[in-house]
């Protein structure tokens, strides 16, 4: 099942229970593959391509929620948080911290990164193999700390 059919089968779902913020998250995905499919390009969408998109929506709406947060307004922040966590559904399943920086040592051993030169090599393949597992601010973080 592709993310759209999902998509088009969960506004359904979501709509029948009266879930406003499910409604909300799903037709920010369905209206951002809508101006994808209809940009004249002409490029299907694969599945790390929709993996992206997800990430990406994820993250403005984490960086919304930060900015909220920071000014005081807890009416704004909610609906932010409520949106991240329907957003994280269409995810895969995200690795654990112990777990991230167990598979970053054995790339850094792979790739024979030893210093901070070596941090753009490391993140650049970390990214490639864990595209949707882990987030990449996360991933740099574990990098910087086994390097430093």
């Amino acid at each position: 099942m592709t993310l759209e059919e999902r998509i088009n089968a969960d506004l359904k779902t979501a709509m029948k229970a009266k879930d406003d913020a499910a409604k909300r998250s799903i037709r920010a995905i369905k209206s951002q593959l809508l101006l994808i499919k209809t940009s004249g390009t002409g490029v299907e969408m694969d599945e790390a391509g929709e993996i992206k998109l997800v990430q990406k929506l994820v993250k403005q709406r984490k960086d919304s929620l930060a900015i909220f947060e920071e000014q005081g307004r807890a009416d704004l922040a909610k609906i932010e948080a409520e949106e991240i966590t329907v957003l994280e559904k269409y995810l895969p399943q995200q690795m654990g911290e112990a777990e991230l920086t167990t598979f970053l040592k054995g790339l850094m051993e792979q790739v024979g990164a030893t210093s901070m030169k070596d941090m753009g090599k490391v993140m650049g393949m970390a990214s490639k193999q864990l595209a949707g597992k882990a987030d990449g601010k996360t991933i740099s973080t574990i990098i910087k700390k086994l390097l430093g």
